[in-house]
């Protein structure tokens, strides 16, 4: 027989919108939508919406946006919706008072195959980490983050030169199917679950922060690489390049690189320069940076800022 569910969706960012979407374009009853209060950014600091805000409001969706998860006035809000399933997105840490709340439970969806890379940048870490697979995860909450009984898993290859953001946006494609397959296996009575394995050795996906962003030029290309693009776009791996004559510094983010394995008895950190090309020198051959940012400057190809910048006089500093 199948369950009437009344849903209650959380989540905040554009990987969150492509779940949300899929469960209205299915015609599930969504209830109410949780997301992050609305923030100040740019330049004007003008009040910005969370993705999963502006999604919900055009398709007239009940929109709460707590401050406190804790709060009495909040719970009972949220209390009132009778929502027997709540679904999780990119959102934050959830107080048992929240999860524990609906009779069919809370379901969360993960950016990694679990029990591998709990945390808070999955798609970054399974490519700095140099993996050849990672996927998408829908298991229960429970009190531990990351850690409750799984329900599905669907798994998804990483190309040798593929970017988090290139990878965020499979994902976040291929978890929304899940959660969809999830919610109807939910809805017909026909799901199954099973406990995270905890007995192998465990990765974590801890929040990135930027000291760990810079590149260490003396590291093998191929970790150098893997960095790289487990960083781009966000939240981006940078550089500095200092001027032998005037010892000028300037900041350089990079997007887009391929790695050249090759011997060769250069100094760490030598730039190699042509009209269209930017090599740099590291353990075991050279990083060919094919996208870049220099500080006060637009992101471009590298053969395009390299009509009007010369590197010649430049070290990485």
């Amino acid at each position: 027989m199948k369950k009437e569910l009344r849903i209650v969706f959380m989540g905040t960012p554009d990987f969150a919108v492509e779940s949300l979407k899929i469960l209205v374009e299915n015609n599930y009853n969504v209830v109410g939508v949780i997301t992050a209060p609305d923030k100040p950014a740019g330049r004007g600091l003008q009040l910005m919406e969370s993705a999963v805000k502006k999604y919900a409001i055009e398709k007239n969706l009940k929109v709460l946006q707590p401050t406190n998860l804790k709060a009495e006035e909040f719970l009972n809000e949220l209390k009132s919706l009778n929502a027997n399933l709540q679904i999780v997105v990119a959102f934050r840490m959830l107080p048992e008072a929240v999860w524990n709340m609906p009779a069919l439970g809370t379901f969360n969806l993960h950016a990694s195959l679990l029990p591998q890379y709990r945390g808070a940048a999955p798609i970054n870490w399974a490519i700095i980490n140099g993996e050849k697979e990672t996927g998408v995860t829908t298991f229960f909450l429970q009190h531990q983050i990351d850690t409750g009984d799984i329900i599905a898993q669907e798994e998804v290859a990483i190309g040798e030169n593929e970017t988090a953001g290139e990878l965020h946006d499979k994902l976040m494609e291929i978890g929304s199917q899940l959660v969809l397959k999830t919610v109807k296996d939910i809805e017909n009575n026909t799901i199954s679950t099973h406990p995270q394995n905890n007995n192998q050795e465990l990765k974590e996906a801890y929040k990135i922060f930027k000291p760990f962003c810079k590149v260490d030029w003396s590291k093998p290309i191929a970790n150098i690489h893997n960095h790289i693009r487990g960083l781009s776009p966000y939240p981006t791996a940078w550089t500095e390049f200092k001027n032998k004559e005037t010892g000028e510094i300037i900041s350089c983010k990079l997007f887009k690189t391929s790695k050249e394995i090759e011997s060769h008895q250069l100094k760490i950190g030598t730039i190699i320069t042509t009209k269209t090309e930017l090599k740099i020198a590291a353990t075991g051959g050279f990083i060919q940076i094919l996208e870049l940012q220099l500080a006060g400057k637009k992101r471009m190809a590298t053969n395009e800022l390299l009509r009007g910048f010369n590197f010649d006089n430049y070290t990485s500093a």
